[in-house]
């Protein structure tokens, strides 16, 4: 299913969320299993079928990654299942130097700094990701297609390591 046609938008990595929020309520509202609760049973699996799709639809399109990753799946690139690894030495690096120091978290006179410098480091790497993400996908060469599919890889992993950090600086306050 192609969400962005579901929505009415055109494949866009940038697309506007209050927009996107409106046209969701009212696409809940057209379809909401309550507004055919005297109608056949075929219509009400319907309505429920259509109102799932639709709230898929929403929560892809409003996250940056799943809404890239459905672009590349609608130009035939699924990666959303799939266990390929970045094969960027500088990336792959970066990652041994983050997991060392989140390692040294639990260690560090001043565990709040670290963690902040790591949020901060983080935000910084994704940031420039997302920029060189939305560059490749307003192209739609098979080159850009794949290096925006390796972008996407890297960005999982970011929100892993944010996840985890997170997880660390929680265990701390306990």
């Amino acid at each position: 299913m192609n969400y962005f046609e579901l929505f009415q938008f055109s494949p866009s990595f940038d697309i506007d969320i209050a927009s996107l929020a409106e046209r969701y309520r009212a696409l809940q509202r057209a379809v909401h299993p309550d507004k055919f609760a005297n109608e056949s049973e075929q219509q009400k699996l319907l309505s429920v079928q259509r109102t799932a799709q639709v709230n898929d639809g929403y929560q892809t399109l409003k996250n940056p990654l799943k809404r890239a990753e459905h672009i590349l799946s609608l130009r035939g690139i699924d990666i959303s299942h799939e266990t390929t690894t970045v094969k960027d030495t500088a990336f792959l690096m970066q990652q041994m130097e983050w997991r060392e120091a989140l390692e040294d978290i639990k260690d560090d006179q001043q565990p709040d700094e670290l963690i902040s410098d790591l949020y901060d480091s983080f935000a910084d790497f994704e940031t420039s990701l997302s920029q060189q993400l939305a560059k490749l996908l307003l192209s739609e060469t098979d080159n850009d297609n794949l290096s925006a599919a390796d972008q996407i890889r890297k960005l999982k992993f970011m929100a892993k390591l944010q996840d985890e950090l997170a997880r660390i600086e929680d265990s701390l306050l306990d």
